[in-house]
């Protein structure tokens, strides 16, 4: 049984948008590995608390997150 492991800051996105990852991410899965694939696909999200990540030794927080996804050119290790 396939296990996607996904983390990511918590607090960046709605359950709608978990609910879309999921999907999206099954669907890539199944795409490669085959549609008999899917009922025993399982990804897992695991929110990490903000600023307990870091890049470069720079915290990296769910505002500034939220930030970059205003922003594209935005960055969190600056």
């Amino acid at each position: 049984m396939p296990l996607i492991q996904i983390k990511g800051i918590s607090g960046v996105m709605n359950d709608e948008k978990k609910q879309e990852l999921f999907e999206k991410i099954t669907e890539v899965f199944v795409s490669v590995g085959g549609e008999g694939l899917r009922s025993v696909t399982t990804v897992l999200l695991e929110e990490v608390p903000s600023g307990n990540w870091a890049v470069g030794g720079k915290s990296i927080t769910t505002e500034c997150v939220k930030n970059m996804i205003a922003n594209p050119t935005a960055t969190c290790t600056s």
